[in-house]
């Protein structure tokens, strides 16, 4: 039970926050995916994963690949090292938040699966351009 002199004196009590299970590395260059990854921050961080631009020096010494390499997918990088790239990644996340699974198994059936990774990579390969047609560009510009 909570302690009412602690709250009547304006102290909060701050949820304790999951072990970090992850980070969710993004095109911090592309206006969709930046805008994207933020708007799902919270739900993120509810299930343990933090997100970080692909761009930034932390990415880069983590993952130690080209910055072409480090900028090509929607990474993952799980706690214990493995990471997972693509779409592989999106169902990777699906999978653990409650009411995305219904996404995640429609994404695992044969066709589906087919369709879901050509979906994106069609969208990984053209975001840059689908960002400016959109007018979400990059920050500061």
């Amino acid at each position: 039970m909570r302690d009412k002199g602690n709250l009547a004196c304006g102290v909060i009590e701050k949820a304790k926050e999951p072990a970090i299970e992850g980070w969710v590395l993004y095109d911090g260059a592309c206006g969709f995916c930046r805008r994207w990854v933020t708007f799902w921050e919270k739900t993120l961080r509810k299930h343990g994963f933090r997100i970080v631009a692909l761009q930034s020096a932390w990415a880069a010494e983590k993952l130690q690949l080209s910055e072409q390499e480090l900028a090509s997918d929607f990474r993952l990088l799980l706690a214990g090292g493995e990471q997972i790239t693509g779409a592989d990644g999106y169902r990777f996340l699906m999978r653990r938040i409650w009411w995305a699974k219904p996404l995640y198994w429609l994404s695992t059936l044969p066709l589906l699966r087919s369709l879901f990774d050509a979906g994106y990579r069609a969208f990984a390969d053209n975001r840059h351009c689908i960002s400016r047609t959109c007018h979400l560009t990059q920050r500061g510009k």
